[in-house]
């Protein structure tokens, strides 16, 4: 009998410390012990547990505290499975509907133990990969039809093949771990939960480019990854898997691990360069590009953390078994992190092809409170909006391209009909302006424009012309930007209007908010007939803008309301209601 627990960083901020101590206390008298894993991706019921019985069968259960697992453990050690907080059905259809590659040992293997990651087949494909040598390894992930999952999707085997052939004794194999996007914690979990996956995809493709030493460029934000990362490379070290002659085979390598300190513009590989060599993370033009002159201007192969997870598994089942998942060009699985309105958030890994509207609606749910979907915002602040009709668009590169959107990394937010988008796009240049690094003036200019002209547009001052003016600097930043921050900043206000311009017309035409958010354009109002005069509100606004008398029908003073929500919050019978426009 193993009992798993769930301790990646969404799991100790929900509280596994607590299950673990009600575990403990159960099992300390036993042969038992409990195993602390990574997120298993089901992060919408998390503190979670997994039961795996002497036969190999598997029970989860979710949103435990320490009570709730003491009674677990005790009905378990009874020979009991106990039905309280197990998964239903349609929870684990969470599960059972993905094809996990990356995501395989997330949740199953120990990210602390080497031996763990050994019993599941780690580094197999390593030992195999050394017999193969680099051009044979080269050919399965062409054949794989790999690409960058860090965004622009870029063929994996070009990159290697690039790094290859540029003559140098000394290259490198980095891995670009600085995941910036809002919403976005695919890297992050992997890190934490199958490190050891990601580091032999890195000596794999050390073995592939001739490079002696593999660079994890980290965000500092992620520490238990850093902390099980270094485990890990002190755990290879320990196995003689590191370092000089590795098995007798005459290859050499090594790790070292650098933490950025949260620049969304280091993820930009040029950039990620210049952080690593102690300078400004600002990009640079190419070419020359990083596979002929990058890390202290040797030949530099890059790729981001999902990439170098699928390297194991493609050289161990070969690369036409990767193939066969996926769409003609886009080969393979995608993993992606849901967050915002959906019922069921968390890490869902699926083939390439699958539609936007069957993960957001089959694997996790649907919305919250059944509301309707507005859109889905894919690929970060430097995405796009996909509305609602669209959500039957299949994922792969090239047709979520042809909304306007990109792939990105992997994030998806999804937004319900309460979501104002004018709102959603000042958001996200808000965030990108912010993160601009400056250096070209289309990018630190005209972000700074755009949020500006957003910023007096939710707070009803937007006049006529602002959206042609929007759409001009948009454009401009497009073509004039340096790099991909600048070049795709302004791809949610572009999706935003070609998709949502009635609600940008609606708050600067009619000053009034639709979605009734934005609250410059939005005023509070009393039901009188609804008001049973408890007075809880008036006590609880912070501006005295609701007065009345006890036991008959408040009124808000238009003037006095900060639109804070106090009240709404407060009220026990649903008599404050918010009306688009101000009075």
């Amino acid at each position: 009998m193993r009992f798993l627990l769930g301790y990646g960083s969404c799991g100790i901020a929900s509280g596994a410390d607590f299950v673990l101590e009600g575990l403990n206390e159960v099992l300390k008298s036993t042969e038992y012990s409990v195993e602390k894993v990574g997120c298993n991706g089901l992060c919408f019921a998390e503190p979670i547990v997994e039961i795996i019985d002497d036969n190999g069968n598997s029970t989860l259960y979710g949103r435990l505290d320490k009570e709730s697992a003491k009674v677990l453990a005790e009905g378990v050690l009874k020979g009991e499975m106990p039905e309280g907080n197990k998964f239903t059905d349609a929870e684990l259809n969470f599960l059972n509907s993905q094809k996990r590659i990356v995501l395989s040992g997330c949740g199953k293997v120990n990210p602390e133990s080497i031996d763990s990651y050994i019993s599941m087949g780690g580094y197999n494909a390593f030992r195999k990969a050394l017999e193969m040598g680099s051009d044979k390894i080269i050919e399965e992930i062409k054949a794989s039809g790999l690409r960058g999952r860090g965004g622009a999707g870029f063929p994996t085997h070009f990159k290697w093949q690039s790094a290859k052939n540029s003559q140098s004794d000394e290259k490198y194999v980095v891995c670009n771990a600085d995941e910036g996007d809002p919403g976005a914690f695919m890297d992050r979990a992997v890190l934490e939960g199958d490190p050891h996956r990601v580091l032999e995809g890195m000596m794999i493709a050390g073995i592939a480019i001739g490079a002696k030493m593999g660079i994890i460029y980290v965000r500092a934000e992620y520490p238990l990854a850093v902390k099980r990362l270094q485990l890990a490379i002190n755990e290879l070290r320990e196995k003689k898997l590191l370092g000089k002659n590795i098995l007798n085979s005459g290859f050499d390598f090594d790790f070292s691990i650098m933490m950025g300190a949260g620049a969304f513009v280091c993820g930009e590989e040029t950039a990620l360069l210049a952080s690593l060599g102690g300078n400004r993370g600002m990009p640079v033009t190419k070419p020359p590009f990083p596979a002929q002159k990058g890390f202290r201007k040797q030949p530099t192969n890059i790729n981001n953390v999902e990439t170098f997870a699928n390297v194991s598994w493609i050289i161990e089942n070969g690369g036409s078994s990767f193939a066969e998942m996926g769409t003609e060009n886009s080969k393979g699985t995608k993993v992606f992190a849901l967050a915002g309105r959906v019922k069921r958030g968390g890490l869902v890994e699926v083939p390439m092809g699958i539609t936007i509207e069957k993960i957001v609606f089959d694997i996790c749910g649907g919305i919250i409170d059944d509301a309707d979907v507005k859109a889905v915002q894919m690929g970060g602040p430097s995405g796009g909006c996909i509305p609602k009709d669209m959500l039957s668009t299949p994922i792969d590169y090239e047709s979520i391209a042809k909304t306007g959107a990109i792939m990105g990394s992997g994030g998806m937010v999804v937004m319900d009909e309460n979501t104002c988008m004018v709102d959603m796009a000042k958001f996200f240049m808000d965030f990108t302006s912010k993160e601009s690094c400056g250096k070209c003036v289309p990018c630190r200019i005209g972000t700074t424009r755009m949020l500006e002209i957003l910023e007096r547009i939710v707070d009803g001052k937007g006049t006529e012309g602002d959206i042609d003016t929007l759409m001009e600097l948009a454009e401009s930043i497009k073509t004039g930007a340096l790099c991909g921050l600048g070049n795709s900043a302004p791809n949610p206000v572009l999706t935003t209007i070609k998709y949502f311009k009635d609600e940008y017309l609606a708050h600067i035409n009619e000053k009034k908010c639709p979605a009734k958010k934005c609250t410059s354009l939005i005023s509070y109002t009393i039901d009188e007939e609804l008001c049973k005069g408890c007075s809880l509100c008036s006590r609880k606004c912070p501006n005295n803008a609701i007065s009345g008398e006890i036991k008959k029908p408040f009124s808000i003073n238009s003037e006095l309301c900060i639109r804070c929500g106090q009240c709404i919050a407060t009220c026990k019978f649903g008599a404050i209601k918010i009306e688009s426009g101000v009075k």
